[in-house]
Formats: structure tokens, sequence, C-alpha cells
């Protein structure tokens, strides 16, 4: 646990904003990652430093569940060229209009944000089925894909570290179930729902932003370009609604019936990755048959649309892949330890609270993942509590906050890229046009952590 460790992820920042090129930064990021490392042990070589990278890379691939967060990610591209050239979205789009349910632009952002927090049961999936059902509905009423970017990334993981009713929910008891709290774990953990003031606030920003569609900050920017970024799409006529439907509830759907047979009864316990991926399968066969079935596209037609919607997600797929490989290089270096020790024992009790949800933060948005955050956060903060007399719900709350926050913010998340494959945004143009609610959600956070320190403790 050194200094230097978090030397890479501020490495790969700078250069995502002198380059903005998020794949060059995250290389230089993993090369650094690997290259301190070297020289921590005495053997540093700028050959054996590039060997380690690539090694890092590779090593991915040596993990079923990075697999299969990979193939999925390849293959919702096909899913999503063949719903959209089908004409499935745009009969969708008609039909939502004509029935009134979609009329306006408002109604379009509240349906999309209702939709994330209707699918709380996983967050990526959350984030798929509202992006891929409002895509339509966005561009139909010249609103940024940007703007459904943050939308459908500001509802899921708030909602599901809210409702609880999931493998956020579980995990984190997992984490909980070797301390002693009184209460037990369960009812702590309940009792951080109205104290995860990050996902409370960051939920009412964007029902704001939805209700009003007032933004601010580079999002309006990007409103404005938006007549200059649609003249250059091609529209599809419109022809069947269940050529999107049919797809898309068999996407849902089996997300959760594999999610059910793999947790072997117990939605809780199901494999994500697995589940999105056999899932993806089963939309795409389905979305195939109707196809071809009705005889509006050939078996050739349909396999090179797969393959150009599987090309056109080929640089989000290989963030994603480079994500994971540095997130992994960073472990190893100790990024999110040091970043954990520098919450020291010795701050005053009412500073506990906001410094662990600044530490969280500051950490998954470093590492790109809220689970990891967890992982290292909660055996730090619990035998806080335990020590010091602090109420357990404030202090986990503080945690689950900061690594969401941070997470929220990050370049480098999974999370951030799936939301940006759902909403077909630009990757570095969704952070960009993000990072300003969340650092004012974060920021009233931090106030509300120190005030309920006051109160509290």
């Amino acid at each position: 646990m050194h200094w230097y460790s978090i030397v890479p992820p501020l490495v790969a920042i700078a250069f995502v904003f002198w380059k903005k090129d998020v794949i060059g930064a995250l290389l230089l990021a993993i090369l650094s990652s690997e290259g301190l490392q070297l020289l921590a042990a005495g053997q540093f070589g700028l050959g054996q430093t590039g060997i380690n990278g690539v090694d890092r890379v590779v090593a991915v691939f040596g993990s079923a569940g990075n697999v299969q967060l990979l193939m999925f990610s390849v293959l919702i591209g096909a899913f999503l060229a063949l719903i959209r050239e089908s004409g499935g979205v745009s009969a969708t789009v008609d039909w939502l209009g004509g029935k009134g349910l979609a009329k306006t632009a408002r109604r379009s952002r509240l349906i999309t944000m209702l939709t994330g927090v209707a699918v709380f049961v996983e967050s990526n999936l959350s984030v798929l089925t509202a992006g891929i059902l409002a895509r339509g509905l966005f561009d139909k009423f010249k609103m940024s894909r940007a703007q459904l970017a943050y939308l459908i990334d500001s509802t899921s993981a708030p909602v599901c570290i809210l409702i609880l009713l999931n493998g956020w929910g579980a995990y984190i008891l997992a984490l909980l179930s070797d301390y002693p709290l009184e209460g037990g774990a369960v009812q702590v953990l309940w009792g951080t729902v109205p104290l995860n003031f990050y996902a409370l606030v960051t939920l009412a920003i964007a029902f704001y932003v939805a209700f009003t569609g007032k933004v601010f900050g580079p999002m309006k920017e990007s409103e404005r370009q938006l007549d200059q970024g649609l003249a250059g799409m091609h529209s599809v006529a419109p022809t069947k609604v269940r050529y999107m439907v049919l797809p898309l509830v068999t996407l849902v759907g089996g997300m959760a019936a594999f999610m059910l047979w793999s947790g072997e009864g117990d939605i809780t316990q199901g494999n994500g990755s697995l589940s999105m991926l056999y899932a993806t399968l089963c939309g795409i066969l389905v979305a195939y048959l109707l196809l071809v079935w009705n005889k509006d596209f050939s078996h050739k037609r349909l396999m090179d649309l797969c393959f150009s919607g599987m090309g056109e997600l080929l640089p989000l797929v290989t963030i994603v892949l480079l994500s994971i490989a540095l997130g992994a290089s960073l472990k190893a270096l100790g990024t999110g330890a040091y970043i954990a020790g520098l919450v020291g024992s010795f701050l005053p009790l009412v500073l506990v609270a906001p410094v662990l949800f600044l530490a969280g933060a500051a950490m998954s948005f470093t590492t790109g993942t809220s689970w990891g955050t967890f992982a290292i956060l909660i055996p730090l903060g619990m035998p806080l509590v335990q020590s010091l007399g602090l109420p357990p719900e404030l202090v986990l709350a503080a945690i689950l906050g900061g690594g969401i926050f941070g997470d929220h913010c990050s370049p480098i998340s999974d999370t951030t890229a799936v939301s940006s494959i759902a909403s077909g945004c630009d990757l570095l143009e969704h952070v960009r046009t993000q990072l300003p609610y969340a650092l004012v959600a974060g920021g009233i956070s931090l106030v509300l952590y120190f005030l309920a320190g006051l109160v509290m403790i």
C-alpha cells in the first residue's frame, strides 16, 4: 500500500481529458500499473512491462464470468440491430404514441425511468431494458442519447441499492455475515435505505430532469448539437410491434428465469453475467425466428445484420475488456487498499460517515467497481461500528452510497459502458455529461452525511 498506487488511474483520467481516447488511456494505465509492480519488486524493464500488460489482459479470459460479460456485450449488438432494422422499434414508438402513453417528450422520459425502476432485479438488465425501449422515443422527440444514458444510468444502480431484493442485497448481506450487529444484518441493511443519501438524491435529480426536461452543463450542449447528429441517422419504416416487443420480453423474462435457475430457485443468488448471456441469445433467436417465419428477411440478410450490429459495439467491448484488466491490475497494486487506509481511526466521530463516503467514491472511481469497494470498505467500517459505538446503518449507508457515487462517475466502470451500449451514446460523452449531475448529488450527500452524524452520533 503505497502512494504511487493511485498513479495509474490518475494517468488514465489525465489522458482521457487530454486526448479524448478512452482505450488509449486504459492501455496506458494498465502498463503503468504493471510497471510499478515490477519496479516495486526490483525487476523493472520496458519489455517485461509490456509482456505483463498483455498477460493481464489475457488473464481476463480466465474467468467464466468475464467471458460471459464480454460475449453478452458483443451479442447485444446483434440483438439491437435485429429489432432496429426490422422496423420493430419504429412500430413500437408509433404504437406508444398512438395509445397516448408516450405522446410527449415528458412522458417518454418518465416511461424510461419507470421501466428502469420496475426492472430492479439486476442493474445491467434495468439499463438494457429501459435503454432499448426508449431509444426510438428519444429520437422521435429529438432528445439526446446522452440524456437517455444519464436517465437509465441514474436509475439502475440507485434503485438496486434501495430495493435490495436482488443480488446486490444478497452480496452485501454476505459481507455483513461475520459481524455481530444489533438487530441482525438484515435489519441493519434495510435501515440503510433512508440514509443512502446519494441514491435518493440521484433519483430525485433524475426525476426532476425527466419531469421538467431542464438540463445543464455539457448535457445542454449535447441537446443543442442533436439536430446535426440526427441529420446523419437513417430511419427505418415501422413494421410490426411484435418484432421489438417479443424479443425484448424474451430478454427480460429470460434474464429473470436464468437468474432463478442459476440461483437454484433463489433469484438473489443467481449468476448475473451468465443469465444476461443466455437471455440475450434467446432474444436473438426469437427475433431471428420471427423475421424468417414472416419471410421479411432472408437468412443471409439477418446474419449480415447480426455481424454489423456486433461490429458497431466492438470499441465499447474493448473498453469493457480493458476496464476489467485494469481493475485486476490495480487490485494487485493495492490501489483500493491504499485509499481505504487513508480513512484514519483518529477522525472525529461525526466525520467518520462523510470520510467513508469520500473513500468509497474515490476507490470506486479509480477502480471502476462498486462491489469491489464494498468488499474492501465494509470490513473497515463495521469494526469501527463495534469499537466506537457508531450507528451501523449510517456507516453502511455511507459506504454503499460512496461506492455507487464513484462508480457512477468512473469512465472505467462496466456499468457506465453498458449504459452507453444500451443508449447508443458515446462513452466519453456519457461520462462528460453525467459527471456534473453526479457531483451535485455527491456534494449534497456529503453535507447530509455530516448532518446525520451530528444528529445520530
